[in-house]
């Protein structure tokens, strides 16, 4: 496959919220044949092929090397694919789908605050009742993985297929391991996560197959869209500030880069003392005030769209691990 295949999900939040971070990196997604159609594009970028799929087949396809990238739960990636930093690389946390992988018990359960009190507690079950606790969970290898670092060997699983969070309350199970962002649905079936109970922080990740066949084409578009995405997220981070006075210099720029946190990335002032600085916008106010004990008479701030500079640190750590 000569084309970058990029998978997205097909529906719902998660496909809405890739669709927007896109958009504000200036690619638009499109859909010829409208929101049905299971393949797109992506413009402006060159030699690129959407796919949408479920956020759990998209792992998968990462896993075979069937898509170049994809847009998932690292979630997903940690459960779905066996060792896998060895076969994905995680390129960028996207800012959205942020839910955490915990282990759960019933709020009842008052002794019980950490997973040592939790491995007690199975231990005591399995020699009083002669039977493991169930734990309920569709993460069945992040749990294993889990308690196994914890030394909790008295449990076995029972594969949630629903509701996961109803399981201790219907009778099928003690305790789970289940996705949560809030807590609120855990707290309304009574429910409370153990202290240091917490898997994994799950986000949202633009992410790599390290085996799919990676072109010169594929590279090529994958180093135009990671540019892409690296200029709309510098640019996210600072404001543009642009002043001119004839007192401004060198030492003036300088000052403010060390003091203010700005850049100055055009280098020093014009002769006429003409200069653009960037600077986050903690710290605007600040270099304003400045500038103007300096000598500036006025001092314009605005917002950048895109910042582009020589280095694509996203790409570059693509590129160490594709060759």
């Amino acid at each position: 496959m000569s084309a970058l295949i990029v998978a997205l999900p097909s529906k719902g939040r998660l496909q809405e919220n890739a669709a927007a971070f896109f958009a504000r990196a200036g690619m638009t997604l499109t859909q010829a044949r409208g929101a049905r159609e299971y393949r797109g594009a992506l413009s402006g970028v060159e030699g690129v092929e959407v796919a949408y799929l479920s956020a759990s087949e998209i792992a998968s396809q990462l896993a075979l090397g069937a898509v170049h990238l994809g847009v998932t739960g690292e979630d997903l990636v940690r459960e779905s694919i066996p060792d896998a930093d060895a076969k994905v690389l995680l390129v960028e946390g996207l800012g959205f789908g942020y839910a955490n992988v915990v282990v759960a018990v019933p709020q009842a359960w008052i002794d019980v605050r950490t997973m040592r009190d939790l491995d007690d507690v199975a231990t005591h079950f399995h020699a009083t009742r002669g039977r493991r606790v169930r734990v309920a969970t569709k993460y069945l290898n992040l749990t294993r993985g889990f308690f196994a670092r914890h030394g909790i060997v008295d449990y076995r699983i029972v594969e949630s297929l629903g509701a996961t969070e109803g399981t201790p309350a219907a009778g099928t199970a003690e305790l789970i391991v289940d996705i949560t962002t809030t807590g609120s649905t855990l707290a309304a079936n009574a429910l409370k996560v153990v202290d240091d109970g917490t898997i994994l922080r799950s986000e949202a990740n633009l992410v790599a197959s390290l085996g799919a066949d990676w072109t010169p084409q594929a590279k090529a578009a994958a180093r135009a869209l990671l540019d892409r995405i690296t200029a709309a997220k510098r640019a996210a981070t600072m404001r543009e500030v642009k002043t001119r006075f004839p007192a401004c210099d060198s030492t003036v720029v300088l000052e403010a880069v060390r003091r203010f946190n700005a850049i100055a990335p055009f280098g020093a002032p014009t002769s006429s003392g003409m200069v653009t600085l960037h600077c986050p916008p903690d710290t605007l106010h600040a270099l304003a005030v400045y500038l103007r004990e300096k000598g500036a008479a006025t001092v314009s701030v605005g917002p950048l769209d895109y910042v582009f500079a020589a280095e694509n640190p996203l790409y570059e750590k693509l590129e160490e691990k594709i060759g």
